[in-house]
């Protein structure tokens, strides 16, 4: 987002707080004067509106330096909703604190305390509700390409594939990643899913003259510091904004715990997210989820089976091999969808295989049942695997389930999706399903075992709903 941009933002936010600060005042003086909510009004009390319109623009200025102050209008990708609404909610009890203060030294006989009272409840709701709609409104901008900055990588290793991994995971910052510049020959001209590899560092300068780029993220290893000075300077006479990734000697960067002793610096490993307490939560998560999805879909479990054995000859199930959290292999359960034989035919169609990496999938799938390609298109076929949850080899949310094979062309840095037990959907599902290129599914995956979150989880969970009903890249 361009700074000049960002400044028209922020003058939007400002006119639209005037507007709301004054109606929630408004809504105040009526629910006060009006319908008298909490206390009765002495008729010898009673004020017009217009004598506190003074109290209002004063509010209103001193609102607006709060926020100001506590940086409610810096439009800043990295600002979560709950650290907006505390900023507001802060600026307003300040301001609040100030205009009873005023209003006591003024006029103590005719002021109406409870009238800052329901204004300072009213102020927060009313903003915090206008900044869920702006995000909104500006995550659809950014999917029109509208207030999206275009990034390039320098570096493609494992600091470079962890900014790669958390810009396709949030989307809603928006960042679009043009490509990757690296000087390894095995990764320069390759491709991480969508992400292009654009060549070596030596096309740094081609680069920024040919394509369309706002910003550039150096991600080279700490030993390259040179090269890092050499990039930086190119960039900045290209006119176009550097950053810098500290690679702070090739630790895992999601990981790292800042602590100190007596004012010396301390960096440590945290543990991965989901462990102790955290796996006791999603665990508690994913048992009820499961107890109710199954009890909800028991018609299910009845038209499914019939409807699998009146079109075609075998098994309602399908019983496969998959491997779980650490490797572990177990058996995930799904309705059948294919041919008994489909397995067997898969070396005869390895030629039409669709995906890239390990894996293999066909859009039109000539193996695919009439009843399998109903139950496959609205995700009905993986309800059995809500038992595999209740076993404890699955979970609600989590990296898809690779097959035995896959597993064993893995390259190194691909094992990290195994450190969380497979789900049934994840952040792969909601990112486009069987759209997601396998490289790119790995950089999802491996986002969400550094950053697992109960809220991140039900996030996920509502944003498949839609996926599913729509049957967006399911095939």
């Amino acid at each position: 987002m361009t700074p000049a941009l960002r400044r028209r933002f922020a003058r939007l936010l400002v006119v639209t707080d005037v507007f709301l600060i004054n109606a929630a005042f408004g809504v105040a003086y009526y629910l006060r004067y009006e319908l008298q909510w909490l206390r009765d009004l002495d008729p010898s009390t009673y004020r017009r509106f217009d004598a506190y319109l003074p109290f209002a623009l004063i509010l209103t200025l001193l609102l607006l330096f709060a926020y100001r102050v506590d940086g409610a209008y810096d439009i800043r990708r990295d600002s979560s909703l709950v650290e907006e609404a505390y900023r507001i909610t802060a600026g307003t009890a300040t301001a609040i604190i100030i205009m009873v203060a005023i209003a006591f030294f003024t006029r103590p006989q005719l002021n109406s305390r409870l009238i800052y009272v329901y204004t300072g409840i009213f102020i927060p709701v009313f903003l915090i509700v206008s900044r869920i709609v702006f995000r909104a409104w500006l995550w659809r901008l950014r999917r029109r390409g509208i207030g999206v900055d275009r990034l390039l990588i320098v570096g493609a290793g494992e600091v470079g594939r962890m900014v790669m991994r958390s810009v396709v995971a949030q989307p809603e910052l928006g960042y679009e990643i043009i490509g990757f510049l690296d000087d390894d020959p095995g990764k320069s001209n390759t491709a991480l899913g969508r992400l292009r590899g654009l060549g070596t560092l030596d096309s740094l300068q081609d680069v920024l003259k040919s394509m369309p780029i706002d910003e550039v993220i150096v991600a080279l290893p700490w030993h390259a510091h040179r090269k890092i000075v050499q990039v930086v300077q190119e960039v900045q006479q290209a006119n176009v904004r550097p950053r810098i990734v500290p690679d702070l000697f090739a630790l895992m960067l999601g990981r790292v715990q800042l602590d100190q002793i007596n004012g010396i610096p301390l960096i440590g490993m945290q543990p991965v997210a989901i462990t102790g307490f955290n796996l006791a939560v999603k665990r508690l998560l994913d048992v009820l989820v499961s107890i109710l999805a199954l009890t909800l879909a028991a018609p299910f479990w009845l038209l499914i089976p019939i409807a699998i054995k009146l079109d075609s000859p075998g098994p309602v199930l399908f019983n496969q091999v998959r491997i779980g959290r650490a490797g572990r292999p177990f058996v995930v359960h799904k309705f059948r969808s294919m041919v008994v034989d489909a397995e067997e035919q898969k070396d005869s169609l390895r030629s039409l295989n669709e995906a890239d990496g390990p894996l293999f999938k066909i859009k039109e799938d000539p193996r695919t049942t009439r009843v399998g390609r109903l139950i496959r298109r609205t995700s009905l076929d993986e309800l059995p695997q809500f038992l595999n949850v209740l076993k404890g080899d699955m979970s609600l949310v989590g990296p898809r389930p690779a097959l035995p094979e896959e597993v064993a062309q893995y390259e190194e840095w691909h094992k990290r999706r195994l450190e969380a037990s497979p789900g049934i959907t994840g952040l792969w599902q909601v990112s486009g399903r069987s759209l997601v290129g396998f490289e790119e599914m790995v950089l999802l995956d491996t986002f969400y075992c550094e950053n697992w979150s109960f809220g991140l989880d039900l996030k996920i969970l509502f944003k498949t709903i839609p996926r599913v009903i729509l049957g967006e890249g399911a095939f």
